[in-house]
C-alpha cells in the first residue's frame, strides 16, 4: 500500500501566508518561505502554495517567490493561483515548482489541463476543486477563490478533469474550510470511488483524528491542512507518529 501524504497548505496573499474560515476573514500567519522551510524540516511530504488573490486580481502567480521556495526546501511543492495558460504553467515549473494546480482556469478552459499534461506529463498537473453543498444537497464547484459559482457539479467535473489529463484531484470543502470540524469523509469516499488518480483532501482538519479519518474512512491519498500547523496545534512529526501508531502507512 502506498504511503499516505501529509501536505501543509500555504495560502499566500502579497507574499505573506494567510488563513481564514470558509475562504473569508483572512489573518496573517507568517513568511511564506520561512514557513515552507520549517514544514519541510518537520517532515512534510509535500507543500502546496496557493496565490489566493491572483485570479480575482487578474495577475500572474508569484514566480519570484516560487524560486525562493525552490532554493529553501528539498521536498516537492505545488503552486497555483492565476495560471491561465501553458506559458503561465511553464514559467512556474521553470522557476522550480514540481507541480501546478489549476482551478478557475481549468473550469473556464478545460483544454488547458490536457495542454499542460501533454507537454510535461500528467504527474505535473493537479486540478483543484473548491466546492460547497447547495440547498438541494448537491456539491457545486466555485471559482475565483470561492467567490463565483462555476455551474459544475463536483463529481462529474472531477471525473472530466481526470479524463483530460489531471494527475491528482485536490478537493476543498468550502463548508468545512478553517472550521476544525473535520473533513466530510463520506464525500471523499464517494469521490475516491469515481477516480483512479490520487485524491487530496482539504478543508476541516482540527485534530489528528480528523486526518486519520479522511485517510481511512474517506480513502484520500493525502491530507492537506493549514490551521493546525500554522497555529502550532500539532507539529507534522506528531501527526505522522500518531498515524503510524494507528497503522496508517506513512513516511516517518
Amino acid at each position: 500500500m502506498l504511503a499516505k501524504r501529509i501536505i501543509p497548505c500555504l495560502d499566500v496573499q502579497d507574499g505573506t501566508v494567510v488563513k481564514g474560515t470558509r475562504f473569508v476573514d483572512l489573518q496573517e500567519v507568517g513568511d511564506a518561505v520561512a514557513l515552507g522551510r520549517r514544514y519541510a524540516l518537520e517532515g512534510a511530504d509535500e507543500l502546496v502554495y496557493l496565490d489566493i488573490s491572483a485570479t480575482r486580481e487578474g495577475r500572474g502567480t508569484f514566480a519570484a517567490l516560487v524560486g525562493q521556495v525552490a532554493d529553501a526546501v528539498d521536498i516537492p511543492f505545488t503552486v497555483g493561483g492565476g495560471i491561465r495558460s501553458l506559458d503561465d504553467a511553464s514559467r512556474l515549473l521553470d522557476a522550480g515548482a514540481d507541480k501546478v494546480t489549476l482551478n478557475s482556469a481549468a473550469i473556464a478552459r478545460p483544454d488547458l489541463v490536457g495542454e499542460i499534461a501533454a507537454k510535461y506529463g500528467r504527474q505535473f498537473v493537479v486540478v483543484a476543486i473548491d466546492a460547497a453543498r447547495d440547498p438541494s444537497g448537491i456539491w457545486r464547484a466555485t471559482t475565483h477563490g470561492g467567490t463565483r459559482a462555476a455551474g459544475r457539479e463536483l463529481f462529474s467535473w472531477a471525473v472530466e478533469a481526470q479524463e483530460r489529463g489531471a494527475g491528482e484531484i485536490l478537493f476543498t470543502s468550502m463548508d468545512h474550510d478553517g472550521t476544525g470540524a473535520g473533513y466530510p469523509c463520506d464525500v471523499y469516499a464517494a469521490l475516491a470511488d469515481c477516480l483512479s488518480i490520487p485524491l487530496i483532501a482539504s478543508g476541516g482538519a482540527g485534530s489528528i483524528e480528523d486526518i486519520a479519518a479522511v485517510l481511512t474512512e474517506g480513502r484520500a491519498d493525502a491530507a492537506l491542512a493549514a490551521s493546525i500547523f500554522h497555529y502550532g496545534r500539532y507539529t507534522i512529526r506528531e501527526v505522522k507518529r500518531r498515524l503510524a501508531d494507528l497503522d496508517i502507512p506513512i513516511r516517518l
